[in-house]
């Protein structure tokens, strides 16, 4: 576990050459313009936020390699469901297969689930699969920092713009952070759990508010899991939270949602 980031880019980079292979640059990109029109991810954060609520972005995740499976009765378009009832603001799907037993399939079938907007979750390493995001039915991306240079990320911010896709970019630390805020994306993600080490600290968040100008949304991503956590974040300031963990080893996830943010 000690560096499980480099063991899923190089996974992820071979799974980009055999997806090449089995449908072209063309075909790809045609199949992304006729997707589903795209929902608005940002602003549906933004309209919880101007209601004074927590904007929750709902993560659907079977399995994690820290903590292998995490909800074996796992049926992606009946979450979707309670926690659009729980107050989600959007959704998150995990399609990663090797690590995180995702799959395309269950993003679809958690967008037709529901009217909620939905965050493609996966390890992005190459603009060929925004394009794949898009045509899968996806209405915004994850950028991690950690996994990419600036110039790969511009790259592929510009491909999401075209086709409507909202972009979330994820840092870890200062360094990071100063690169994410050269993307043009409101979406600034903080993940409180290092990818490298898999643990968590909920003051990864804190430690970099002051660096991140006024007109960026704060999103705080992993280690929510009590109430006193999401009165920690929002007493900073921090009304956007993206949670799953806690949610899928719950029997009603919407329930559990309903519960953490009151």
């Amino acid at each position: 576990m000690s560096d499980i980031l480099d063991k899923i880019l190089a996974v992820k980079r071979d799974e980009v050459v055999a997806g090449k292979r089995h449908q072209s640059q063309a075909q790809i990109e045609q199949a992304a313009r006729e997707a589903a029109p795209v929902r608005d991810f940002t602003g549906a954060l933004r309209a919880r936020i101007a209601a004074g609520q927590s904007a929750v972005i709902a993560e659907i995740k079977k399995a994690s390699p820290s903590k292998g499976v995490i909800r074996a009765d796992f049926r992606p378009d009946e979450i979707a469901r309670a926690y659009e009832a729980g107050g989600a603001a959007c959704l998150s799907v995990l399609t990663d297969e090797d690590f995180f037993l995702g799959h395309a399939d269950y993003l679809r079938a958690a967008r037709a689930a529901c009217k909620l907007p939905v965050l493609r979750k996966d390890f992005m390493v190459d603009p060929w699969q925004v394009f794949e995001a898009r045509a899968m039915g996806a209405d915004a991306i994850l950028l991690i920092v950690a996994a990419l240079s600036l110039s790969q990320m511009q790259e592929m911010e510009a491909v999401a713009e075209s086709l409507g896709l909202a972009v979330l970019v994820e840092s870890h630390n200062a360094g990071e952070l100063d690169l994410a805020l050269q993307l043009r994306t409101p979406l600034i993600g903080i993940n409180n759990r290092n990818l490298r080490t898999f643990e968590v600290s909920l003051d990864t968040t804190l430690d970099q508010l002051e660096r991140i100008p006024a007109d960026r949304l704060v999103i705080t991503e992993s280690g929510i899991l009590a109430p006193a956590d999401v009165q920690r974040m929002r007493a900073h300031a921090v009304h956007a939270f993206l949670v799953g963990e806690a949610f899928m080893r719950a029997d009603d996830p919407g329930a559990a949602l309903r519960g953490l943010f009151g």
